[in-house]
C-alpha cells in the first residue's frame, strides 16, 4: 500500500480531519481509473454537498462520459479541475504537474483594498512590529495584518498593545483584508487578547457516514483568554473583504461570538470546512473540506462571514485618496 497524506496545520483548536487516501500499488493507472478514484473519494468524505445543494451523481454522469483509456493527461485534468470547481469550494483543489485548480470567488466582487492608497495615505509613518504594520490614528489604533502565513509572536502582540495603551486609544481597528488564510493559530491570538472569559467563537461537524447528510454531532469550539499578556484596549473593528479566506475567514468567524467586536467591510470569501487531502494512483493530489463550519449564530460560513456594517471603498474615494472602509471603521469608534 502508498499514501501520501496532504492536510494544514489548522491548530490545536481545530477539529483537524485530515484523512490519507490508501490505494494498492497494482491499482489501475489509467484515466478511467483516477477520475473514478477521484469521483468515489469524495462521494464518501466530502461534506458540503448538502449545504450547496449539489447532487453529485448528477456530476458524474455528466463528466465520466468525458473520459477513455485515450484521454491525456493535459485533457484529464481540465475535466477534473472543472467538476471540482463547480463545488465553488476554495478548500478543494486539484494539483499536477500540469497546474494546480482553484476556484477563486473574491474575482466576482470588487477589491475593497488598496494597499498603496494605505501605505501613502494613512501609513507612511507606520511601524513594522513582526508581521504586525501598526499606526496611532488620531485616538485609533490600528493593525494591518496580510497574511496567517506569516508568524506572530506573543511579544509583537504585547508590544502594539502596550504601544496602544499608553497612548489611550479608544478602540482598535484590525485589518485583514486580502488576508488569504494560513496558520489558524495566529488568529486565535488575535481573538485571545479580545476576550475576558472563555467564549464559543463557532462550531464544527463532521462527516461520519455514507449519505451526503451523515453528519456527526456538532463540537462546539471554546477559546480561553490570554490572561498572562495585555489585551485589546476599548471597542475591536475588524476589516474584512472578500479576499479573506481559510484562516482569515475563521478568525473573522470567531468575532462573532465577542460582543464588543464589530466586523466592517464585506463579506470574506469562506472556507468553514477544514481541508483534508488524498492522493490519485497517478500521483497527483486532490484537497476537500472535511467539515462543516458554523458560526455561534447557527448559519454555515462556506460562503463567507458576513460583516456587521457593509461598506465599500467607493471609487470618488480612491480617488481622492481616502479609504472609505477604514473611514468608517474610525468613525465607528470615536461614535
Amino acid at each position: 500500500m502508498r499514501a501520501l497524506l496532504h492536510c494544514l496545520f489548522l491548530g490545536c483548536i481545530f477539529l483537524t480531519s485530515c484523512e490519507e487516501a490508501f490505494f494498492d500499488d497494482d491499482q489501475p493507472d489509467d484515466p478511467v481509473a483516477n477520475f473514478e478514484f477521484l469521483w468515489d473519494t469524495f462521494d464518501e468524505r466530502y461534506t458540503l454537498f448538502e449545504f450547496k445543494e449539489i447532487n453529485w451523481d448528477e456530476f458524474y454522469s455528466e463528466y465520466r462520459p468525458q473520459v477513455s483509456d485515450l484521454t491525456t493527461d493535459d485533457e484529464l485534468f481540465v475535466i477534473m479541475a472543472e467538476m471540482l470547481n463547480r463545488l465553488r469550494d476554495g478548500h478543494t483543489n486539484l494539483r499536477s504537474p500540469i497546474d494546480i485548480s482553484r476556484y477563486r470567488p473574491y474575482l466576482q466582487a470588487p477589491p475593497n483594498f488598496d494597499a498603496e492608497l494605505l501605505e501613502r495615505s494613512y501609513l507612511q509613518d507606520a511601524r513594522l512590529t513582526g508581521y504586525l504594520t501598526n499606526e496611532i490614528m488620531g485616538e485609533v489604533g490600528y493593525i494591518h495584518y496580510r497574511s496567517f502565513q506569516l508568524p506572530i509572536q506573543d511579544w509583537e502582540l504585547d508590544t502594539v498593545i502596550n504601544r496602544f495603551t499608553r497612548e489611550n486609544v479608544q478602540g482598535v481597528i484590525i485589518d485583514v483584508r486580502n488576508n488569504g488564510g494560513g496558520n489558524p493559530a495566529n488568529g486565535l491570538k488575535l481573538l485571545s487578547r479580545m476576550i475576558d472569559e472563555r467564549t464559543h467563537i463557532y462550531t464544527s461537524q463532521q462527516r461520519n457516514g455514507p449519505a451526503s447528510d451523515d453528519l456527526a454531532a456538532s463540537q462546539d469550539i471554546f477559546l480561553d483568554p490570554e490572561s498572562d499578556h495585555p489585551h485589546f484596549p476599548g471597542q475591536v473593528v475588524v476589516l474584512s473583504n472578500r479576499k479573506v479566506y481559510s484562516a482569515g475567514s475563521y478568525f473573522c468567524a470567531g468575532t462573532k461570538g465577542i460582543s464588543q467586536v464589530v466586523m466592517v467591510g464585506d463579506t470574506t470569501g469562506g472556507g468553514s470546512g477544514v481541508p483534508a487531502g488524498f492522493e490519485l494512483p497517478n500521483g497527483w493530489y486532490c484537497n476537500y473540506s472535511s467539515t462543516l463550519g458554523t458560526l455561534v449564530t447557527g448559519e454555515n460560513f462556506e460562503s463567507g462571514v458576513p460583516p456587521d456594517v457593509e461598506v465599500a471603498l467607493s471609487a470618488e474615494d480612491r480617488e481622492r485618496g481616502v479609504d472609505t472602509i477604514l473611514e468608517a471603521a474610525i468613525a465607528l469608534i470615536k461614535m
